[in-house]
């Protein structure tokens, strides 16, 4: 149960905003009302509001850095530029819902108990959840355009991760309590932060500690990133050395997929060039695009990787088996509504019949990618995914027009952790306003990329050389003349500077 300071905590973050927009340049402020808000905020606390989402640490920030960016720049967050490929898959994110909504009227029955259906209210609540959710991803893509934005954003994360850093290494060694103690409430299940031999894996304000370390390893990578383009973030302090700090504090969090994405995406950032990481964003991508295609057909190879994990670890291993089991039985639920699924509100779960004849809930959705499915079919699962996933593919083309070597470094080093950012909901569901802010971001930095270089001035030829003096005896015609004009020209002797003419 959250205490009073936790909804004093959500209450106060629009002021925050307020001052933040009053005295900060506008990206900056837009950066840390989002990335404030995801580290200090309390998870799970929320106000709510009949016929309209939830305020929460995810949507309060959301509005106020959308109305904080009109009121500011004085002109408004456009939903599209030119109707293209990224407009209709926000059409679909927006609407489909609706329709989702509208085919799932009918109730489910499971013993004596009644999942109800849900209608054009409810269709029309989830398309304004969407909205919200969007908001980040519209103002990255209004606002930070610039490639001094998209380093700013790396500058903010690195200097929150310094900082950040400090409770993440208390709770390391005190384990995590600071959730608790500020907001009166445990986010998640205090046994999962329990490592082995009794150490633990820190939380701090983000609800999970492997949410923890995801952001661990984002910065550790955004550290990398400038240190590649040279940029400095603390005068005193080499880059080398805080990428080495804030991996160390990775490696502490003790969270095993953060660890290889950080062990790959560092050396990538740090040594490869911006082009290659770019491809490899783009298979990280296509990846996570046809991964449910791959489960549906039976082409992932869940058993081989079960192997490779039972051979290193049985307790993770079996965890694996159990995420694969959960989505197998979860796909063939969906598969009775493919196209636009069953809806909100728990009807794409699976429900048994218990004992008391009630229904009892036998689903474990990990997963971002099986929940959306589930939910809003295969139109909603392109529809964000697309939207997630699109903008590497921009930037690759951007890059091959980019010129400026630092431009090319911040903006692959932004598209691995945009790649990273989607691969990792397939075995979580954490999609956060900030992630959307990032690819906002992503996006918008690749259109003005493309759009410099067709705006830019083509190359004049220079003009033809005319001949000023002819061969002997050779005549000259100037056409607009008359004929008499014609001349001859014959050669000037030159005098030499110390000499008699020759």
């Amino acid at each position: 149960m959250p205490n009073t300071f936790a909804y004093v905590a959500l209450l106060v973050w629009p002021v925050v905003a307020i001052v933040l927009y009053a005295t900060r340049p506008v990206v900056q402020a837009t950066v840390w009302t989002m990335l404030g808000a995801q580290l200090l905020l309390p998870v799970g606390t929320f106000f709510k509001i009949p016929m309209i989402p939830q305020f929460d640490k995810f949507s309060i920030p959301s509005l106020c850095a959308f109305a904080g960016c009109m009121l500011a720049t004085g002109r408004p967050v456009r939903l599209w530029r030119s109707f293209g490929p990224i407009e209709g898959l926000m059409l679909v994110f927006l609407f489909s819902p609706v329709v989702t909504s509208l085919l799932n009227a009918d109730p489910i029955y499971v013993g004596r108990s009644v999942i109800p259906g849900v209608g054009l209210y409810d269709g029309l609540s989830a398309a304004l959840a969407q909205f919200i959710a969007l908001i980040p991803f519209l103002i990255g893509r209004e606002f930070l355009r610039r490639m001094e934005d998209v380093q700013a954003v790396f500058v903010a994360m690195v200097v929150a991760g310094l900082g950040y850093s400090l409770l993440l290494l208390f709770e390391i060694r005190m384990s995590p309590q600071l959730h608790f103690w500020f907001y009166g409430y445990y986010p998640s299940d205090f046994i999962q932060q329990i490592r082995e031999g009794g150490s633990f894996r820190p939380m701090v304000f983000m609800g999970h500690g492997l949410i923890a370390g995801f952001f661990a390893m984002s910065v550790t990578v955004a550290a990398a990133v400038l240190w590649r383009a040279k940029v400095v973030v603390v005068r005193s302090a080499p880059a080398g050395a805080i990428t080495f700090y804030l991996g160390v504090v990775l490696v502490l969090c003790k969270s095993g997929a953060a660890l290889v994405y950080g062990v790959v995406l560092v050396p990538l950032v740090r040594w490869i060039q911006p082009r290659l990481q770019a491809k490899v964003a783009m298979i990280l991508v296509a990846l996570a695009l046809t991964y449910p295609a791959m489960r549906i057909t039976g082409v992932f190879p869940t058993n081989m990787l079960f192997d490779i994990s039972s051979s290193i670890n049985q307790d993770r291993a079996y965890s694996l088996k159990f995420r694969f089991d959960q989505e197998d039985q979860l796909l063939q639920h969906a598969a009775e509504r493919p196209v636009f699924g069953w809806g909100r509100f728990g009807r794409n779960r699976i429900h048994l019949e218990t004992w008391e004849g009630l229904a009892g809930d036998a689903s474990v959705t990990d997963g971002r990618w099986i929940i959306t499915l589930g939910q809003f079919g295969l139109i909603g699962f392109i529809a964000e995914f697309g939207l997630l996933g699109a903008p590497v593919f921009f930037a690759l083309r951007a890059l091959r027009k980019t010129s400026l070597f630092r431009d090319a470094v911040l903006l692959a080093g932004l598209a691995l952790l945009t790649a990273v950012n989607v691969v990792e909901l397939l075995p979580n569901s954490t999609l956060s306003p900030w992630s959307w802010l990032l690819v906002g971001a992503l996006l918008g930095a690749s259109e003005a990329c493309a759009t410099r270089v067709k705006q830019r001035k083509p190359r004049v030829a220079p003009p033809a050389e005319v001949p000023v003096m002819a061969e002997l005896s050779e005549p000259v015609v100037f056409p607009d003349m008359p004929d008499r004009s014609r001349i001859r020209v014959r050669h000037m002797p030159v005098r030499p500077r110390n000499g008699p003419i020759g």
